[in-house]
């Protein structure tokens, strides 16, 4: 499709080829991730109304990376309709773009641009390739192994259906998923980009601090950043993005967060994140078109705490298993806000351990803005965290085998 619209000139025929491409890849999409959700979710709607509606399920295996490999698929296409690449005339060489297995499973999601010129000419590693990719390796593997699978433990025991948490509870086992989701992405991701780096192949970074920030729309610059540059630059924009009335602004926002959302998965817990994520941003550029700019440290600091705990809510209607728990756990939070004695050492105590070396080394990454700046400590000391976060991996990571959260979208 993108050859055929490339060779010709006709606008029409360039927008039904266009069309067509989209159709396809995410009628695939649709097909193989939602059928199943829709189809049971109109079974549920009409048997509220008191009709029985046998729904036609097919319970089909979802193709490992749909998600990711569909945008990497049709954001090729678009870009070759707008004339910002030019199409690849080896398949071999597009089959390589859309199924490079470092990131495959769970991102980045690269953009042709990126990756296509890479795979065309020859490539030579070098020392500093070996030296970045075996420390965003060991990085990664840090981030999943010791503080995400340790956290999974936290997490699943509270969200369990079976479980009787009180809000204390709920909050801290927030704060672990919201570190558990962290760890375990970022982590893949961090190792993604060192495999292909050892392979002389640079990928886009897809976190940077998100935790850190102080607003949504600098969590959306720093989170899954590959995603949300994706929406942004195909969805948002499209829609008309800023450039129209404020609420036609805010539907675009609304409209480009649900969709996000639904990406992640055929559950109503993820438009309900999605619808969620997209008021937050709508509340938040009205607050910062009629609000001043905050310059006193210790004004950014409180802003940022309350970042993070809009960020966490979000968080915990992204973990819950139903709505129903979204409202069960949303009531202890404020009916019930006491920790009971048994969470301090089986809770509290945990995450902390886990979670304050993530954040030594994450704040002096954040400091300098710069993911490999471990690597530009002096030899000690840049021998000293690596060691120490071996040792941690090696004495007190999960050997398990946990799956990562971003397989299932």
């Amino acid at each position: 499709m993108a050859r055929a619209i490339a060779a010709t000139t006709d606008p029409l025929r360039r927008k039904r080829l266009l069309w067509l491409s989209l159709a396809f890849n995410f009628g695939m999409l649709g097909f193989f991730k939602y059928f199943d959700f829709f189809a049971g979710s109109l079974a549920t709607m009409f048997a509220a109304l008191g009709w029985t509606l046998d729904p036609i399920t097919l319970h089909v295996i979802l193709p490992i990376g749909i998600s990711f490999y569909t945008f990497m698929s049709v954001s090729y296409v678009i870009d070759v309709y707008r004339r910002d690449i030019p199409p690849t005339e080896s398949l071999l060489d597009f089959a390589v773009f859309v199924a490079f297995f470092p990131h495959l499973v769970a991102g980045p999601i690269l953009r042709a641009s990126l990756l296509l010129p890479q795979i065309h000419q020859p490539r030579r590693v070098t020392r500093r390739h070996i030296v970045e990719g075996a420390w965003l390796i060991t990085w990664g593997v840090f981030q999943k192994m010791f503080v995400a699978d340790n956290l999974a433990g936290l997490v699943n025991g509270v969200f369990s259906p079976s479980a009787d948490p009180t809000g204390g509870d709920v909050l801290v086992a927030t704060y672990a998923f919201a570190f558990q989701i962290f760890g375990d992405f970022a982590g893949y991701s961090n190792m993604a980009c060192g495999m292909s780096k050892l392979m002389g192949i640079e990928l886009n970074v897809n976190f940077r601090f998100p935790y850190f920030v102080t607003s949504p729309q600098a969590f959306w610059r720093h989170w899954h950043i590959s995603l949300s540059t994706w929406l942004r630059d195909y969805l948002y924009i499209p829609l008309g993005g800023n450039r129209g009335s404020s609420w036609l602004t805010q539907r675009n926002l609304l409209v480009t967060m649900v969709l996000g959302g639904l990406w992640h998965g055929a559950a109503w817990t993820f438009v309900a994140w999605g619808v969620y994520q997209g008021l937050v941003l709508v509340v938040a550029r009205a607050i910062t078109e009629r609000g001043r700019a905050l310059t006193a440290t210790w004004q950014r600091v409180l802003l940022g705490l309350v970042m993070f705990h809009v960020t966490c809510y979000g968080w915990l209607i992204f973990r819950a298993r139903s709505m129903g728990q979204v409202a069960n756990f949303t009531r202890l939070l404020f009916t019930e806000p006491r920790l009971t004695a048994a969470a301090w050492d089986s809770l509290v105590v945990p995450l902390v351990l886990i979670v304050v070396p993530l954040l030594v080394v994450h704040l002096h990454q954040a400091r300098q803005d710069d993911e490999l700046s471990v690597l530009r400590l002096p030899l000690p000391v840049r021998y000293a965290v690596v060691c120490a976060i071996g040792y941690l991996v090696l004495l007190f990571g999960d050997f398990e085998g946990a799956e990562f959260l971003y397989f299932q979208f």
